[in-house]
């Protein structure tokens, strides 16, 4: 068990609203020139293929370390929601400079504040709060990112181990203090296979020990990062260097993942965020901002479906950050269902972006250059280990126990798990498990469905939409009960594959319409407008291939409406709506 059983607090931090309101500051304007963390700035730096020295520096002032060290360690990490609101405003300028600096780091903390000793967690808090990075090694590209394939293996020798092999991505190692490894230390496939380890890599023996470089020219995404690898050779490490006991790397793993599947998936919000902001900023002279979002051929309608799109994978990406604090033990569903959706929604939301945009897409120049550099950075963070094949993976096999047993069946989510920013538990780290087989996310669709009212066209257009996702999950149950059980063996048949996609989109539409029915019509009255609902469950119907609902015209418009309110007294378009540096 780890000493950090649950995160509390004995010396008080600012509040997450504070802390996001100091960063923003820091950042100032993103698309004024001399901001050391402008988009000029950034964009120079993405041309060099180097980090951005200057954006790093405002980080630094800001104390970022300090929100990826639990506060019983003297940090400010209280909630894994905060982290993500905090980090959005990093990420919003830069996906790779919030990946680069921050994201790496906390993963492969997360390992230590998971499973490490309480010496390992204080030698490592040290480190982060006196400035130190730390990275972690676990993509085997070879192996299309298997983890589980290691082509790094440990042999016992005496007090430790001796390690052989090669990690050919690591980012951050070359200034890193500390290394997390996932390496094989048994023969075979089974859970006790790998381990996990924390070494210094400056204390590790030259000629044992070496960092690989990878040239500049390679990379397209995240140019500033993932330069760097490692090479082992018969490299001795004490076995003091452990995390967890000998075997126990894989169910460390898959428990590291339900975080950073999590919040990585959630920060990419920030992304589409900027797209959607960018698009809005370069066609103000095409018009836009302006016009009938009810006409599918204009402008501000693909403004507003994108809009649309944004609020629809949000309401998914809080559900299942919440979940971290509220209902833990389903968190390894969600934490791969938020990240199987990443991709789709950021393809098809940046593809309609860019028709907005037009031939300014090709621009390199700030502030639209950082449009096309979105493009490039997003798609590096949602690969690896975490990538949608892993994440439906993962979901596959929970499927016939769900459908048996927990769809229709469990109780509803509780409403807190639905309200962004809403006060939540502490977050303990010992109630993470790898699955629980239950649900509550999909049984709200039913229970929420059940009490919609119809007075009006959008109220209407949104129980209609409401039932045919709870017909679509009686759909699913009985097609995955008619299925034959992927055996441990076997190959999975594809058509697990498509119904986890629909299950996923399920869910999504579960979460929307628990945000939108959870909030309060007087601090977010947009939220509690059933028209944004109505559009999202339109958007998702028509992802499952349902296309024969008519959305009433005022949805969009009034989505639209709501777009340019943030657009003008600047505002983050995510379900946070936190002000923004102008």
């Amino acid at each position: 068990m780890s000493s950090l059983s649950m995160i509390t607090a004995p010396v008080r931090v600012a509040p997450a609203r504070a802390r996001v309101r100091r960063i923003e500051a820091l950042l100032g304007d993103p698309a004024e020139d001399t901001n050391p963390a402008g988009y000029r700035t950034l964009l120079a730096a993405d041309r060099a293929a180097v980090i951005c020295d200057p954006a790093e520096a405002v980080l630094d002032s800001f104390g970022m370390n300090e929100e990826f060290v639990p506060t019983a360690l003297g940090g400010r990490f209280d909630s894994p929601e905060t982290l993500v609101q905090v980090l959005r405003a990093v990420f919003r300028r830069d996906a790779g400079l919030g990946m680069g600096y921050g994201m790496s780091t906390f993963v492969a903390a997360n390992h230590v504040w998971m499973r490490g000793t309480a010496v390992q967690q204080r030698t490592l808090a040290g480190q982060l709060l006196s400035g130190s990075k730390a990275a972690m090694a676990q993509h085997e590209t070879a192996h299309t990112n298997d983890f589980l394939r290691s082509q790094v293996r440990g042999t016992a020798r005496p007090g430790g181990l001796s390690v052989t092999g090669a990690k050919p991505v690591i980012n951050n190692l070359q200034r890193a203090d500390a290394l997390v490894m996932v390496l094989r230390t048994a023969e075979g496939h089974g859970g006790g296979c790998l381990s996990a380890l924390l070494v210094d890599p400056r204390e590790l023996p030259s000629g044992r020990f070496e960092i690989t470089r990878r040239p500049s020219a390679d990379a397209v995404g995240l140019r500033g990062y993932f330069r760097t690898g490692a090479r082992f050779t018969d490299c001795p490490v004490p076995e003091d260097a452990l995390l967890g006991p000998l075997g126990s790397g894989v169910p460390t793993s898959l428990l590291s993942f339900q975080m950073s599947r999590t919040l990585v998936a959630s920060l990419a919000v920030a992304a589409v965020d900027t797209g959607l902001r960018t698009a809005l900023l370069a066609g103000r002279g095409q018009g836009a901002g302006v016009g009938e979002a009810s006409d599918p051929r204009s402008a501000a309608a693909t403004l507003a479906c994108a809009f649309t799109d944004l609020l629809l994978y949000d309401s998914l990406a809080v559900a299942a950050t919440r979940a971290l604090h509220l209902r833990p033990a389903e968190t390894g569903l969600y934490s791969a269902a938020v990240k199987s959706l990443l991709p789709k929604v950021l393809r098809d939301t940046l593809h309609d972006l860019a028709s907005v945009l037009g031939s300014q897409i090709y621009t390199r120049e700030a502030p639209v250059g950082i449009f096309q550099k979105h493009l490039r950075d997003v798609p590096v963070i949602s690969l690896g280990h975490a990538g949608t094949a892993a994440c439906q993976a993962t979901i596959i096999p929970q499927l016939p126990w769900l459908a048996g047993r927990s769809w229709f069946v469990d109780e509803e989510a509780p409403a807190a798990m639905f309200r962004p920013g809403a006060p939540l538990p502490p977050f303990s780290y010992d109630r993470l498990v790898l699955t629980d087989g239950r649900d509550s996310l999909s049984a709200s669709l039913p229970a929420i469905t059940a009490g919609l009212p119809a007075r009006d066209p959008v109220q209407r257009a949104l129980r209609t939409l409401a039932g045919l996702m709870v017909d679509e999950l009686r759909d699913l149950r009985g097609r995955v009960l008619a299925l034959e059980p992927p055996g441990p063996q076997s190959a999975v048949s594809p058509a697990w594959f498509a119904l986890t996609d629909r299950y996923v989109l399920v869910l999504a539409a579960a979460a929307v319409l628990g945000v939108w029915r959870h909030s309060d019509a007087l601090s977010e009255p947009f939220l509690a407008d059933p028209a944004w609902a109505a559009a999202a469950l339109h958007r998702i119907a028509g992802r499952l291939g349902i296309r024969d609902v008519e959305l009433p015209a005022e949805c969009l418009t009034r989505v639209h409406r709501e777009l340019l309110t943030r657009f003008r007294d600047p505002h983050g378009f995510d379900l946070y709506d936190m002000p923004l540096a102008d």
